[in-house]
């Protein structure tokens, strides 16, 4: 590894600066220009000493060969979080912020071998079942359902009133979700992801979730919760919880991330403004923007030498997808129109089980949205939108935009509370206000 001496100076603000310590991947200097830190992180070599989290280190994978070396070599790393030495030995503890996203749950996610085999199996035949055109309706009901609440203001922040919402809303329909349950799971995957109340926000969606399996028990249907319930893997309840939840929270944030960032993209980039070039702008955005930053956490099963790092076993290494996609080495064959795959859907054993259906998602949300507000255009200067701070994500934190006003089709639903979310009750005498999924469904009632 070469020496830090030698290294290009960090990035101004970045708290490694001369000084030797890790790479932070949680502040907001970094969310502001990562490429600048990937750039000096590539001086390492193949891996880079980061941290992502006050006091949680990890080593993190930016070349693009060797990421995906470690993403297909599932017997010398593994995925099991029960490995995480920091977590065995204390240094990390319950209440990290990036425990949620990386702590063990026995899903598909976590798992390895036969077993990881099992659940993945399952995932894999259920998700076939899903129509694209039944699919493709979903989504576009959603979507109009959420325009027609900013149609007649003229001005929308695409981010919070359209895509952070959209993906919840396919998904509660596509799981089979009723008014009640759809509410809470709404509430909890935001707040697990948003690090609002987290804590709450992940019981409350354990508790929905909960329910829902033991609705679809007494009465399945044509969803894919059900789809889970019959498939030949004989899933437990407390299984079929835990695929539904990775399902639902591996699909919302990635999901959301990727139709605002395509959708900023097209926006912005005069390249795209004939319009016809959604597509193009999804893949570009896979693989120079991918909504997932940085995640695929994997541990050594024994200690190795890897990358130009020595790891002892149960060391927390992560992947770059952004730093893997726009490697310097891919330049050329990615100009060329061949080369390697970019690693925004992952590859090896845990790749996306869904990214067709992703795919179709962002497609349609975009495609609807153009159409609908066809003079849509971002209502302040590029360099005044922010980015989420994160070391997973790659997210804006709003979108403002404006648009010729128009008539709005239907009513606009019950405002929404966080209490109705959560399926509180309300005081006595009071009837309890509707959450985002109630008022969806009693919008397609009319």
């Amino acid at each position: 590894m070469t020496s830090d001496s030698a290294f290009p100076a960090p990035p101004p603000g970045c708290p490694a600066h001369d000084s030797g310590l890790r790479v932070p991947l949680y502040g907001s200097e970094f969310a502001a220009d990562p490429q600048a830190y990937y750039a000096h992180m590539r001086h390492y070599g193949p891996t880079a000493p980061v941290e992502i989290a006050p006091g949680v280190d990890a080593t993190l994978v930016t070349d693009h060969a060797t990421a995906l070396k470690l993403l297909q070599d599932s017997g010398n790393f593994r995925k099991d979080a029960r490995r995480w030495r920091d977590v065995a030995e204390g240094k990390v503890g319950p209440d990290s912020p990036v425990v949620p996203m990386l702590g063990y749950r026995p899903n598909a996610m976590f798992t390895d071998g036969a077993e990881h085999a099992r659940l993945r199996q399952a995932i894999t035949d259920s998700l076939a079942k899903v129509d694209s055109r039944r699919l493709s309706d979903m989504t576009k009901r959603a979507s109009d359902y959420l325009i027609a609440q900013v149609a007649a203001r003229g001005s929308v922040d695409l981010m919070n009133d359209y895509v952070k919402q959209l993906p919840l809303l396919v998904f509660n329909e596509l799981f089979g979700c009723p008014a009640d349950i759809g509410d809470r799971v709404v509430f909890g995957i935001s707040g697990v992801f948003e690090g609002v109340n987290a804590e709450k926000a992940n019981a409350v969606l354990g508790q929905a979730v909960f329910e829902l399996v033991a609705l679809k028990r007494a009465k399945p249907a044509d969803d894919v919760t059900s789809y889970l319930m019959r498939h030949e893997a004989r899933l437990t309840d407390e299984e079929l919880v835990h695929q539904l939840i990775l399902l639902l929270g591996a699909g919302a944030e990635p999901l959301r991330n990727l139709i605002g960032n395509t959708l900023h993209r097209l926006l912005l980039e005069d390249r795209y403004a004939d319009g016809g070039l959604i597509e193009e702008a999804i893949d570009d955005t896979l693989w120079d923007n991918p909504p997932m930053a940085n995640y695929a956490p994997h541990y050594p099963a024994a200690d190795v030498e890897f990358g130009g790092t020595r790891l002892r076993a149960g060391d927390l290494v992560l992947v770059s997808m952004t730093a893997a996609n726009t490697d310097p080495a891919l330049a050329a064959a990615r100009r060329a129109g061949g080369g390697r795959a970019h690693l925004s859907w992952s590859a090896g054993p845990h790749a996306c089980p869904s990214k067709e259906l992703a795919r179709l998602v962002t497609m349609v949300a975009i495609e609807n949205l153009l159409n609908r507000l066809h003079d849509i255009e971002i209502a302040v200067p590029e360099d005044s939108l922010t980015w989420r701070p994160g070391p997973f994500h790659r997210a804006l934190a709003a979108l403002p935009c404006r648009f010729t006003p128009q008539v709005v089709q239907r009513p606009n639903p019950p405002r929404t509370t966080e209490a109705s979310a959560r399926g509180e009750n309300a005081p006595a005498g009071r009837k309890a206000e509707r959450g985002v999924w109630g008022s969806f469904l009693s919008w397609l009632k009319g």
